[in-house]
């Protein structure tokens, strides 16, 4: 038997182990890192005050929907045009502008630093990945 060949009841190791095993250590230093600590600040620095703001303003919405009625009833523009119209619709228009302006944010504050990581990885960048 040569010395070379493992004994038959050895588990045998991935061959894949020490590749998989640098990838991991890879994510895990850009986890660790102060560029990525930054990323996720800056992300939730965003996201965060965004969702309160617009769960407010719904909340707005329903509750005054709810316990005003009167007020939501109050006609603006002809027959059927209410403050409860305009409301509802508002809430569409915010969630487009929170929409434009997450992009926006992305564009500039996400992004670069998420391709600079992206690129100290060794990933190719082609522009059409998740974003954001």
């Amino acid at each position: 038997m040569s010395t070379d060949t493992p004994p038959p009841d050895a588990p045998a190791e991935p061959e894949t182990a020490g590749p998989a095993a640098s990838t991991a250590d890879r994510y895990l230093a850009v986890q660790r890192s102060d560029e990525f600590a930054g990323l996720r600040r800056a992300l939730r620095g965003f996201i965060f005050p965004m969702t309160v703001a617009f769960f407010l303003w719904y909340a707005l919405y329903v509750i005054l929907s709810a316990y005003a009625r009167d007020f939501m009833g109050t006609r603006l523009f002809g027959s059927n045009i209410n403050v409860a119209l305009i409301f509802g619709l508002l809430q569409f228009v915010s969630t487009f502008l929170i929409a434009w302006l997450y992009s926006r944010f992305a564009d500039r504050k996400i992004d670069p630093i998420a391709d600079r990581i992206r690129a100290e990885m060794g990933e190719v960048t082609h522009g059409n990945g998740p974003r954001g």
